[in-house]
């Protein structure tokens, strides 16, 4: 069923690079990213709230499949899609940061960090820290993308916070329809997705229309 629960494990990534929508397009439509979640982290107050974050920060927390995508192709994509805050300071609710969940995640992240500075001849502001604790954003900031699309939510059983939150297909559909992944891609990944005829010509629609437009808030 397209709006099952799925429990697939796989390894965690957790990026802030500005506001977490547009994260949230860009890898939710990434093959080999399971699922996302957007949320605060980084900071040390208990239950951050959007309108009380304190000294948090808006992260997409993103599962994904090591053989399928490598932490340092997410890399790549972290760096390239700042909306801003990059080489400027800017307040931590959309600093650039980089929360690393072992060893081998904060060394590739320090590496890239380096060579991305060489090719580029800029300073980045970037911190690289250790993660501790994810706070899931409130509903409403979930797949904010798919949300404003309430006939698909209802047609694929993407009903309640939880199954929209932490749904595969929801986080793949958020970023397809923001524009975020290739018609061509969608078109291969179809007979995965389990979609109507119905939802596949929406889908297209809307990826047509948004190509390029969704990772920016």
């Amino acid at each position: 069923m397209p709006g099952q629960l799925e429990e697939v494990k796989g390894k965690r990534a957790t990026f802030g690079m500005g506001c977490f929508w547009a994260g949230d397009s860009l890898f939710g439509a990434l093959p080999g990213v399971i699922r996302t979640c957007v949320g605060y982290a980084g900071g040390n107050k208990e239950s951050p709230e959007y309108r009380n974050m304190g000294d948090h920060t808006e992260v997409v927390d993103i599962e994904y499949d090591s053989e399928l995508v490598s932490y340092t192709h997410l890399l790549s994509l972290f760096w390239n899609n700042h909306e801003y805050g990059l080489t400027t300071k800017i307040k931590r609710q959309y600093m650039s940061l980089i929360l690393y969940h072992d060893e081998e995640q904060r060394l590739l992240a320090e590496k890239s960090r380096e060579q991305e500075q060489q090719e580029r001849k800029e300073t980045f502001v970037t911190e690289i820290k250790k993660f501790t604790r994810f706070y899931p954003a409130e509903d409403y900031h979930q797949k904010y993308r798919l949300q404003n699309h309430p006939w698909l939510i209802e047609t694929l059983g993407l009903t309640t916070p939880e199954i929209l939150r932490t749904s595969s297909l929801a986080s793949k559909l958020n970023g397809y329809i923001a524009g975020a992944g290739t018609l061509e891609q969608f078109e291969k990944e179809l007979p995965s997705l389990g979609l109507s005829e119905k939802a596949v010509q929406y889908m297209t629609k809307y990826i047509i229309e948004n190509q390029g437009s969704g990772l920016y808030c």
